[in-house]
């Protein structure tokens, strides 16, 4: 059987020069790349006690319902401003080129619930800082963040500190 990293496609010179593209639609369109990914984030998740898990869109989404459902936990979305129907609460935060704006629905975390988070990748940090915001102002107790890859040389470990962070594969430049 193949090691994860060998289905993830590597594109050299994208987005521009100098950056290796690390794509996981290799990894979704492989079934057993996407079975070997979805069981690397669970067993990385392991016996922890929680009660949902939180994932942002779109690839979220993608490794996080596989995982609620395989634990018999709730899913709960975060998503783009504007996109959620019901009354949410938002984090504005810092892109490479701008910003951005998260939301999730008021209600989806309970007072002291514990929650993982699960996303394909960290690269700076941002978008799981936001999400960590969004969850500790509900009351939601982050016990896990997990992603499927890790690009090592952003740093964007350094913005979770204190937090228990796992990645299946870690690539150490950017």
């Amino acid at each position: 059987m193949k090691k994860l990293e060998e289905y993830v496609r590597s594109i050299p010179d994208f987005p521009e020069k100098g950056i290796i593209f690390r794509d996981i639609t290799s990894v979704l369109q492989d079934a057993d790349g996407l079975q070997l990914s979805i069981n690397s984030i669970q067993e990385l998740i392991g016996n922890l006690e929680f009660d949902v898990v939180v994932g942002p869109e779109s690839r979220g989404f993608i490794f996080g319902v596989p995982i609620a459902y395989n634990m018999k936990k709730a899913f709960v979305p975060v998503r783009k401003k504007g996109k959620l129907p019901c009354e949410t609460i938002e984090c504005e935060f810092d892109l490479e080129y701008g910003s951005a704006v998260l939301e999730i629905h008021k209600d989806a975390i309970k007072p002291g619930q514990k929650v993982v988070i699960i996303d394909d990748l960290i690269a700076t940090g941002g978008t799981i800082e936001a999400i960590v915001k969004l969850v500790e102002s509900l009351g939601g107790e982050v016990v896990k963040i997990v992603f499927l890859m890790e690009l090592a040389g952003l740093a964007g470990r350094e913005k979770l500190s204190g937090y228990d962070v796992a990645s299946a594969i870690v690539y150490e430049g950017k």
